[in-house]
């Protein structure tokens, strides 16, 4: 789910390709890509829309029916925000070697800029060693300035971590990721969150801090796939410099794929205010984590483990996402969304 800038509707992705809007009295589909995506299915199909924070152009994260990781641009109608379909214009692409592990996040940060999920391209184990590499955009958050410049589809900012570092990809901002297919910022802080898919045995949550409310996860090394959260895992990479994740969770209590996560803004109902929550696909379980315990590593204050509350369930969920004037939402696959109310 996505929200825009002076809208008080909900815009819902659906993995088929389409995206509805809805609000109180109504609902109406304002996007069909359904003839450029894969079919839809797994891991594949529409996976992610962002809204311009000051012009009337929206994202669109999908995968096209060769399988492959297109971000595409539409001019959208200031009133309505009907995607005008003439307008469409592909900013990036990736290849995917895989049907898994697309990420599909978009997010603008709090500087503006484009923020891009991507998985380590799938399969099992991190098999091309994607994750670590800078050569590749693959298990990486890339950073761009979408607005276009001469021919080229795209600005790099200048001052990403990898500009002029040779072999890098200068578009990458973090790495080191298994598949970051939902991540968020700090409404009020600016702090990023990443909810990052373990393998066969953990997953994690990734938190880094924000110097002035911009600059959260530059150049950072969340790990994998030297790491399974925080356990060894592929002997071949290197752990150092990885950020330890704030939380991690063993499937041993059948959790098996983390869904990621908001912090809930300031006028969140039931005292969730400046939490961050999140849950699990298979277990349903909904969590809050508290910032304020977070370890120390993470750029917060606090010491020892995690503060973590249950706080709700819902079956085959799939992401929990902020919406407008305070409110949280959880989304699951099979079509329902919920909204937070106070116990």
């Amino acid at each position: 789910m996505a929200v825009r800038p002076d809208d008080d509707r909900l815009f819902v992705i659906e993995q088929g390709g389409t995206v509805t809007a809805i609000d109180s009295e109504s609902t109406s589909v304002v996007l069909d890509v359904s003839d450029l995506i894969t079919a839809a299915g797994n891991e594949q199909g529409l996976l992610g829309l962002a809204f311009h924070p000051t012009l009337d152009r929206a994202y669109v994260d999908f995968t096209n029916t060769q399988g492959d990781t297109v971000v595409a641009e539409y001019a959208i109608d200031p009133a309505s925000a009907l995607f005008d379909p003439d307008s469409y214009r592909e900013v990036l692409t990736v290849d995917q070697p895989f049907e898994n592990h697309n990420g599909g996040q978009l997010a603008f940060g709090p500087d503006g800029m484009l923020y891009i999920g991507l998985g380590d391209g799938g399969s099992g184990g991190d098999p091309n060693r994607n994750a670590l590499n800078l050569s590749t955009r693959l298990g990486k958050i890339l950073r761009i300035d979408p607005a276009g410049a001469g021919a080229e589809p795209f600005t790099t900012p200048a001052d990403n971590p990898f500009v002029g570092t040779a072999g890098a990809d200068p578009t990458i901002w973090s790495y080191g990721l298994r598949n970051p297919w939902r991540f968020s910022f700090d409404p009020v802080n600016g702090d990023l969150w990443i909810a990052d898919v373990g393998q066969n045995q953990f997953e994690e949550i990734d938190h880094v801090a924000a110097t002035g409310g911009v600059d959260a996860g530059k150049g950072a090394n969340f790990g994998w796939s030297a790491l399974e959260g925080d356990t060894p895992f592929n002997a071949d990479q290197s752990p150092e410099g990885a950020v330890a994740p704030v939380y991690v969770y063993s499937h041993d209590a059948g959790g098996c794929s983390v869904s990621g996560g908001a912090v809930a803004p300031p006028e969140a109902i039931g005292g969730l205010a400046g939490w961050y929550v999140f849950g699990d696909f298979c277990t349903g379980e909904i969590l809050a984590l508290d910032p304020a315990s977070v370890q120390a590593g993470s750029g917060q204050e606090g010491s020892g483990e995690p503060r973590v509350v249950s706080i709700g369930t819902m079956a085959n969920l799939a992401a929990i996402s902020a919406g407008v004037g305070g409110d949280l939402y959880a989304i699951a696959n099979s079509g329902e969304i919920a909204r937070f109310a106070p116990a």
